[in-house]
C-alpha cells in the first residue's frame, strides 16, 4: 500500500499516489474532516484539564506569547553611543556603571585583603594563644566584613533605576550634549513660542490651523499672501522668528493639496529635522471625539532609546512647556515604535464603573496591581497621524548647514533592509 508518516492516516498518504482526481478530492476531504475531528477532540480535553487546574492554562498562555519585531531587536554591540549607533543607550549607561563598580569592589577587596595580610602578620608574631585573643580578632574579623559590605551597599544604591517605556532624557550621551549644545543646556529652556507656516503657495491653511492648536503659543503666518508676493526662504523665516522671540520655526509640506510632511527649526540656528507625514485625521473626523482647550497639555515621549531617539525626543520636549496645566486633563503622547512617531492628544475623563466592565490587565492578561478602583477613561482630541524621520541637519536647513557634519543623519532605504534593525 506504500509507506506511511507515523501519525498520520492511510487515507492521507494516499491522497498523494492515487491518480484519480475525484478520489484525490475524496480522500482529501475525509483526511480533512479526521484532522478537524483530532483538533476538537485535542481542544476540548485540554478545556476539562484546564477548568481543574487553572494553572495549566496560565502556563500555556505563558509559553505562547508570539515574538514581535520589537522582541527581536538587534542592537550593534558595540561601546559607542554617537549619533547614529543602534544602541540602547539606558543599557549602555548600566553596563557601564556596572563595570566601574565592579573594579571600584575589586579594588575596596585588595585593600581589605592587605589589611588583613599586615594584621594576620602582626598576629603571628605576637604568638598568643589565649581565647580572648582570638576572640578578638573574630570580632575583628566580623567589623571587616561589615565595612566591606556597608560600601557595597552605598555603591548599589546608587546605581541606575530600571527601564521604562517612558524616555529618560538624563542618560543622553555627553557626546550629543556636546554635539547639539543648543538642545541640552543645564540652564532652564525658555517659554515655547512657535511660528507656524507652509511651503510656497500652499493650501493647507486648515491643517494649519489644526497645528496651531496642537503646539502651545504657536502663531500661524501663510508664506506668501498672494502669488506675486516675495518668496521668502526658510532661512529667512527663521530669521526673522529668531529676532521676535520666537523658539521654533514649524513647516508643513504638500503634495497634491494633502499634508506629506513637516520641518521643524530650532532657533536660532539649528538643527532641523525633516519628518514624512502619512495618515492625517483631524479631530472632527474621528467618532466620539473631544473639543481642545488652551490648557498647556502634558507631553508623554514613549520608547526613544537610540542617541538619535534621545535627540529627536530633546526636540519634542522644547516645543512643549515644561509644567502642563493638569487641569486641562489633555495630553500629547508621541509614540515610538518601529521607527514610526504616532501622534495621539487624548483628554481624560473620569467617570463611574460600567457593569461589564473589567479591571486594567498587563501585556500578558494579568490584572495591574494597584490601579483596581481607577475608572479614567480617554477621549482622543485629535490630530492624528504618523510620521517618520527623514533627514537631521545641523544648522537651518540642508542649505543652511555647512562643514563637514553638516547633515549628522539622513534616512536611506537600505537601513530597512534588515526588519529588526531600528533607528531611535
Amino acid at each position: 500500500m506504500g509507506f506511511s508518516k507515523p501519525g498520520r492516516s492511510m487515507s492521507a498518504s494516499l491522497s498523494t499516489k492515487t491518480s484519480n482526481k475525484l478520489k484525490r478530492k475524496e480522500l482529501y476531504v475525509l483526511n480533512k474532516k479526521e484532522k478537524d475531528k483530532d483538533q476538537r477532540e485535542r481542544r476540548f480535553r485540554r478545556k476539562k484539564e484546564e477548568d481543574k487546574d487553572p494553572e495549566l492554562k496560565a502556563q500555556r498562555l505563558a509559553k505562547n506569547q508570539p515574538k514581535t519585531l520589537d522582541q527581536k531587536r538587534v542592537w550593534d554591540d558595540v561601546n559607542d553611543d554617537s549619533l547614529g549607533m543602534q544602541v540602547d543607550v539606558e543599557k549602555l549607561k548600566r553596563r557601564r556603571i556596572e563595570e566601574e563598580e565592579a573594579a571600584q569592589n575589586a579594588e575596596l577587596d585588595r585593600e581589605i585583603d592587605e589589611e588583613e595580610g599586615d594584621d594576620s602578620d602582626a598576629d603571628s608574631m605576637l604568638a598568643s594563644d589565649d581565647e580572648d585573643d582570638e576572640e578578638a580578632a573574630e570580632a575583628k574579623r566580623a567589623e571587616r566584613e561589615r565595612k566591606r559590605e556597608e560600601k557595597k551597599r552605598a555603591r548599589r544604591d546608587n546605581s541606575t533605576a530600571p527601564s521604562t517605556t517612558s524616555t529618560n532624557l538624563d542618560l543622553t550621551p555627553s557626546s550629543l550634549a556636546l554635539k547639539f549644545p543648543m538642545l541640552f543646556t543645564d540652564t532652564p529652556p525658555p517659554v515655547p513660542k512657535v511660528l507656524l507656516t507652509t511651503s510656497l503657495n500652499s493650501t493647507l491653511h486648515h491643517e494649519a490651523n489644526i497645528f496651531r492648536s496642537v503646539f502651545p503659543n504657536a502663531t500661524y503666518v501663510p508664506r506668501s499672501a498672494h502669488r506675486f508676493g516675495h518668496k521668502y526662504s526658510l532661512r529667512e523665516i527663521s530669521k526673522f522668528a529668531a529676532n521676535r522671540d520666537y523658539t521654533a520655526v514649524v513647516m508643513l509640506k504638500e503634495d497634491q493639496k494633502k499634508l506629506t510632511g513637516m520641518s521643524i527649526v530650532h532657533l536660532p540656528a539649528g538643527p532641523t529635522f525633516t519628518f514624512s507625514i502619512t495618515n492625517f485625521m483631524e479631530g472632527k473626523k474621528l467618532p466620539g471625539h473631544g473639543n481642545p482647550t488652551n490648557h498647556y497639555p502634558e507631553l508623554l515621549l514613549n520608547n526613544f532609546k537610540t542617541p538619535l531617539g534621545m535627540l529627536t525626543a530633546a526636540l519634542f520636549q522644547r516645543l512643549f512647556p515644561p509644567q502642563p496645566e493638569f487641569e486641562g486633563r489633555q495630553v500629547l503622547t508621541i509614540h515610538n515604535q518601529r521607527d514610526y512617531l504616532f501622534w495621539r492628544r487624548h483628554r481624560y475623563v473620569f467617570r463611574e464603573k460600567r457593569e461589564t466592565e473589567k479591571n486594567i490587565v498587563t501585556a500578558e492578561g494579568s490584572e495591574m496591581k494597584g490601579v483596581e478602583g481607577i475608572r479614567v477613561g480617554l477621549q482622543e482630541v485629535g490630530p492624528r497621524f504618523t510620521a517618520k524621520l527623514r533627514r537631521v541637519d545641523k544648522g537651518i536647513g540642508r542649505a543652511g548647514s555647512e562643514g563637514d557634519d553638516a547633515q549628522p543623519w539622513e534616512w536611506k532605504a537600505r537601513m530597512e533592509k534588515d526588519r529588526k534593525r531600528f533607528n531611535l
